[in-house]
């Protein structure tokens, strides 16, 4: 901070939970920023994509908060740690709300609708760079040490510390082989910039109103998708909760407001409700395999997602 953003050297707080970066609040005299480290990589042309992206939608002004990020003493927005890690910090202003509590249901139509505006938003935006993260549906290629030969492996010859998770393990391998083979149509529907990782966790509600959400979080894994596959995100992770379906109910009539999905969009939902579970799963073996995790947060990836793939 006293090197790359010294008008902001004040009080550091981390902030708890999320698994892919290390988050800080900063408190500098009355202002407040949040610093973010990128544990999950080591490639500034993500971060790159991810924050023209956001400038983008600054210029939109869109009805809901996105991330605005901080330049450094040098004039660019992101800065490496000194520490030999290879790591990558940038300084984001902070942006007023909640995170809303497990409790709170009713903010799912206002979250439908805010996700439908961003779709709606990013198809107009154009980066003029490339995007680096490839579209789920390139699961093939996606995780390069999750080759298929990698991914039975793990059921046919389960690392010792794996071994009680065995049968959820086949749960999601053979999960991976059914999406796996049912990937080849979604290259012809409609393509755009997406969010990538829209859930509960990567969005604010407002303090006084917590029906109403008031910014959208976390643009990391933006890149170029199909069109739907933000809705099957959110879709998948709201399929599991209690009073599901008026939730679900819910968060469509926001969302139908602002996209009108194809036939073909709307049939593709359950396959990618399935790729975003095997995705996520890729992501954490792979961080497991190259030492970034340790196992304990494999295992308890393991477990929540073999338990909802098996309710799916």
């Amino acid at each position: 901070m006293s090197q790359a953003w010294p008008a902001w050297r004040g009080t550091l707080r981390k902030r708890s939970g999320g698994w892919n970066n290390t988050t800080y609040f900063v408190e500098s005299g009355e202002r407040r920023a949040v610093l973010r480290i990128y544990d999950t990589h080591k490639d500034r042309n993500k971060i790159e994509f991810e924050h023209v992206v956001l400038q983008k939608l600054q210029a939109l002004n869109l009805p809901f908060s996105t991330p605005v990020p901080i330049l450094t003493a040098a004039g660019e927005t992101i800065a490496q740690l000194g520490d030999g890690s290879g790591k990558f910090a940038c300084l984001f202003a902070y942006i007023e709300g909640e995170s809303p509590s497990v409790d709170n249901s009713g903010y799912y139509e206002s979250f439908g609708e805010a996700a439908g505006t961003l779709s709606a938003a990013l198809a107009e935006v154009e980066p003029g760079i490339p995007a680096v993260y490839r579209p789920y549906y390139e699961l093939r290629t996606s995780y390069p040490l999750c080759t298929p030969e990698a991914v039975h492996g793990l059921v046919r010859d389960t690392p010792e510390p794996l071994q009680e998770l065995l049968p959820q393990l086949q749960i999601l391998v053979q999960a991976y082989d059914n999406v796996a083979d049912s990937l080849g149509d979604l290259e012809r529907l409609p393509h755009q910039l997406v969010h990538g990782d829209l859930n509960a966790s990567n969005l604010l509600v407002d303090g006084a109103d917590a029906t109403r959400v008031t910014a959208l979080l976390d643009f990391e894994f933006c890149t170029r998708d199909v069109r739907v596959m933000d809705a099957a995100v959110i879709l998948s992770a709201l399929q599991g909760l209690e009073d599901s379906e008026r939730i679900i109910r819910d968060f469509w009539r926001g969302y139908n407001r602002k996209v009108t999905l194809t036939p073909g969009e709307l049939a593709a939902i359950p396959v990618l409700m399935l790729l975003r579970k095997i995705d996520v799963f890729l992501h954490f073996v792979t961080r497991y395999w190259e030492g970034t995790d340790e196992v304990n947060v494999l295992q308890h990836q393991v477990l929540e997602l073999a338990a909802e793939v098996a309710a799916m």
